[in-house]
């Protein structure tokens, strides 16, 4: 079982991808479905090590941008090649299966499937979206509107910034925008005692296939693949109520910090059926023009308390000339194009991902799989989080004296029942 077991780190800080699926298929046809790690407790494993393959989406990674690319194929458009059955031997037949078996047969989530397929044989959409943007851009040299989708769901709308003004969860968060903003800069104050009690708290690149980020790129997870992180809800309250509530179609959810005078370099995100949606926090020089961010051709300034919307699977980066960090909450978004359930589909490949178990034969263990990843999903109990506990504990030092100090000390610097 611990050969199983292989780093996550893609999945930390970034994008959602069908990418990790190509890794886990195609090392498990060389080993045969007997070695797919299915044993309780195994929720994190993806596939052995020591077969994983080293073709180049090795360096494609999920969560980590590569470098433009420069040579004439990357202005090629590519055809999606006709899709068949996966073999039932391999970890993506199984999926494949089993999705098929959910959700009634292939057709509600052909396209769904199609995807899982393509990532299975390595296929690469390429694609010039000039022409299809307002106002169209003609020549594809010139241009940066070059969609890049190893994880690609067909006949999707593809634009570089949305109108977040057509959603009512953006809107909604705009509205707890000075609520959101106020904890967070109350809960960062602190950052030691922010990382003692969190999880991977400001994370930077974690691979070497994430440098296209720049070092000045730090990210502090709410929710990954759909999936609450209990740890750091509680530290953030008032941030995670007000996402939940929202209705926000997240996949993910992180606060971003973008050091003064770095830039995010040209690069995709490798995957169309989620947008990217940033809720500006704390934006130096606010309507100055110097924090922006390029999507293909178009680029536009954050501003504080606002919500934008943008397709990451087009070329894109991103620039601080300002003195001082800027911060965002940063979200991934199903596409609107998608069915429900097409989201449900993709949302259970990530399961799978997660938790092998759920394809198991037995079904003892695919229902507590299937519980265990209930229980990942639901909101959590967030209490009152770390600000709240110290303006708590703070209040009982005022009373008690000396007393009440020494209490701090011992409860951890304040953490009180806001933490697990």
């Amino acid at each position: 079982p611990d050969a199983a077991r292989t780093s996550r780190t893609h999945w930390n800080i970034g994008t959602n991808s069908l990418i990790e699926a190509l890794k886990q298929s195609s090392a498990t046809m060389k080993i045969g479905a007997a070695l797919l790690p299915l044993a309780a407790g195994l929720s994190h494993a993806f596939v052995p090590s020591s077969v994983a393959p080293t073709t180049r989406f090795s360096q494609l990674s999920v969560s980590s941008p590569a470098a433009a690319e420069t040579d004439d194929d990357a202005l090629i458009n590519t055809t999606p090649p006709p899709t068949r059955p996966l073999s039932p031997l391999t970890f993506a037949g199984q999926v494949e299966a089993a999705l098929i078996d959910r959700f009634g047969g292939a057709e509600p989530i052909q396209r769904v499937l199609d995807s899982w397929r393509w990532a299975d044989g390595d296929y690469t959409h390429k694609e010039f979206m000039g022409p299809r943007q307002d106002p169209p851009a003609t020549d594809p040299k010139s241009s940066n509107c070059h969609q890049l989708a190893p994880s690609y769901v067909a006949d999707l709308t593809c634009r570089q910034f949305w109108d977040a003004s057509q959603f009512e969860w953006a809107k909604t968060l705009e509205n707890s925008y000075g609520e959101i903003r106020k904890e967070f800069l109350s809960v960062t104050a602190d950052v030691d005692a922010l990382s003692k009690k969190g999880n991977n708290i400001w994370s930077g690149a974690l691979s070497d296939d994430a440098t296209g980020y720049g070092e000045g790129w730090k990210t502090l997870v709410l929710v990954n693949r759909g999936m609450w992180d209990p740890v750091n809800a509680k530290l953030f309250p008032k941030t995670a109520r007000a996402v939940h509530e929202s209705g926000i179609p997240a996949t993910e959810c992180f606060f971003a910090s973008m050091q003064p005078g770095s830039d995010i370099k040209l690069h995709t995100d490798f995957t169309n059926f989620v947008l990217t949606s940033h809720l500006a926090l704390v934006i130096p020089e606010n309507g100055n023009n110097k924090c922006r961010l390029t999507i293909g051709d178009e680029e536009r300034q954050w501003m504080e308390g606002e919500v934008m919307a943008f397709d990451t699977s087009i070329m894109h980066s991103a620039v601080n000339e300002s003195d001082e960090v800027r911060f965002i909450l940063m979200f991934r978004i199903w596409h609107p194009d998608l069915s429900a359930k097409e989201r449900d589909a993709i949302q259970f490949v990530y399961d799978c991902l997660e938790m092998p178990e759920l394809l198991s034969e037995d079904a003892g263990t695919r229902w507590m799989a299937e519980e265990r990843v209930k229980m990942a999903r639901s909101f959590p109990d967030v209490g009152e989080g770390l600000s709240s506990s110290m303006s708590s504990n703070e209040k009982k030092r005022g009373r008690k004296g000396k007393k009440g100090k020494k209490n701090k000390k011992k409860g951890g610097g304040g953490g009180g029942g806001g933490f697990a």
